[in-house]
């Protein structure tokens, strides 16, 4: 069976090339006589392979040295808590609530301490991103949290919020190396691997020196401080040292392609081309507002149930695979992340305007 085109929000597609790599390197890495998933975290050979990831990593983000790049598992979600274990030091933080997984960030920080959102598109079903110019920051927050790129409802931030000088904690799990960033501007940033970067089961975390700490909240545990994994470079317990080694493929995929200047390029070609088709149709529309639209998932809705659906089930028999909505949302969403070519965008297109002449006779 040939490759079809997948379109899921994650686990997501991952570069053709990166597969073929790490097929040919299965059995016997690099000559060393076994596979990365047998060999030891404490072996030469796997402590390569995570040093140069790293290297990699800074390389193509632009990492300075004051900042630790942490290889954690438990994804994305863990860090919902770790964060205000390890940042709440006043027991207090800001978020602003763009979507499900800000609003899950939220609600595990309340468990903590004064979380508050100050901000919310929630009114509107989370379908745009709202004025983030004059936020109510409090004076004793000890940061700003946002979920820069929004995976279900298909919003993203073009502009960072202003935090009035207070720390910005940033989930950009789903816009993960799709685009250049400015470190500094963060405090720290993280990115569940499983939609733009890797196989599921880690999180890549980044975070500025001054803000790990010796003294995290009490009762944090040892393995959630994020000083034990610093001081012990990712390698305090077993880490997941598969998607380490996909990564490290990934990452030099993208220095390859011409980084992430390139990548933003490429990204914004594929997402015109499905925008600009669906600004012009008769059938299909978006759900978010276009200033406020996401690069890397693109819901859509036809405004029928039925037809929503046999448009699923279409796409899917013509090698569109997981393109249906989330429920919150319904209809399609489209996630359109790096390894996605523009040959799939384009294919995409094609068989929604196929489908909107046959419905719309």
């Amino acid at each position: 069976m040939s490759r079809v085109y997948n379109f899921s929000a994650g686990p997501a597609v991952l570069p053709e090339e990166v597969l073929k790599e790490a097929q040919s390197d299965l059995l016997d890495y690099k000559g060393c006589g076994m596979s990365v998933m047998e060999m030891s975290h404490r072996s030469r050979v796997f402590d390569d392979i995570i040093k140069e990831a790293e290297k990699d990593f800074r390389t193509l983000v632009g990492v300075p040295d004051n900042y630790k790049v942490l290889f954690l598992q438990g994804g994305g979600t863990l860090q919902f808590a770790q964060i205000p274990m390890n940042l709440m030091k006043n027991r207090a933080a800001d978020y602003i609530i763009t979507g499900n997984w800000a609003k899950k960030a939220y609600q595990e920080a309340k468990i903590y301490g004064d979380a508050q959102a100050i901000a919310s598109s929630e009114d509107k079903n989370f379908t745009y991103i709202p004025d983030c110019s004059d936020l109510p920051v409090r004076p004793e927050a000890d940061y700003v949290y946002i979920c820069e790129n929004n995976t279900i409802y298909g919003t993203e931030y073009h502009k960072l919020p202003n935090t009035k000088g207070k720390v910005l904690v940033a989930d950009v799990s789903s816009n993960f190396l799709s685009r250049p960033i400015d470190v500094e501007k963060y405090g720290l940033f993280f990115g569940g691997i499983q939609k733009n970067v890797g196989p599921a089961g880690m999180v890549i975390t980044v975070i500025r020196e001054d803000l790990i700490t010796d003294d995290p909240l009490p009762g944090t545990p040892t393995l959630m401080k994020y000083k034990t994994q610093a001081d012990k470079g990712s390698l305090y317990n077993t880490p997941n040292c598969w998607a380490i080694y996909i990564c490290g493929l990934v990452f030099k995929w993208l220095l390859g392609m011409g980084g992430l200047e390139e990548m933003d390029r490429r990204n914004r070609k594929k997402a015109a081309l499905l925008y600009d088709y669906l600004d012009q149709s008769k059938l299909f529309k978006g759900t978010v507002r276009k200033e406020d639209r996401s690069l890397m998932n693109v819901p859509f809705v036809t405004g029928d149930k039925d037809l929503d659906a046999e448009f699923v089930a279409e796409a899917e028999k013509a090698g569109l695979v997981n393109i249906k909505g989330h429920r919150t949302v319904g209809g399609m969403r489209a996630s359109i992340y790096n390894a996605m070519p523009y040959e799939g965008v384009a294919a995409l297109v094609t068989f929604m305007e196929d489908f909107e002449k046959k419905h719309l006779k």
